[in-house]
């Protein structure tokens, strides 16, 4: 039943509301009874990794192609910022008091 009411969405022209229909119904075919629209599901999962800036969403994206056996991309590699770049013009660290 939920996954009937979220289906519709999944073509939405917005993105956000298609984006978290994307993430329901990869939730909701967590369930056996609806495997199959996995593979289905599989396309907006790869779609929510090649687009989405959301980390919550691509973890959900990532974690139910692993689940249903789907090749999975590698994950894009932690960048850290280098002290020098941080938020203070003069160079200052981001723990460093401003006085």
């Amino acid at each position: 039943m939920l996954y009937r009411a979220v289906s519709p969405f999944l073509r939405d022209s917005h993105e956000d509301v298609r984006e978290a229909a994307d993430i329901a119904g990869l939730i909701l075919a967590g369930h056996p009874v609806l495997a199959e629209h996995r593979d289905h599901l599989a396309v907006h999962a790869r779609a929510i990794l090649d687009t989405s800036g959301d980390e919550p969403n691509r973890r959900v994206a990532r974690q139910a192609l692993e689940a249903w056996g789907h090749e999975v991309p590698a994950p894009e590699p932690f960048m850290e910022e280098p002290w020098g770049w941080g938020p203070h013009s003069d160079g200052r660290g981001d723990l460093e008091p401003p006085f």
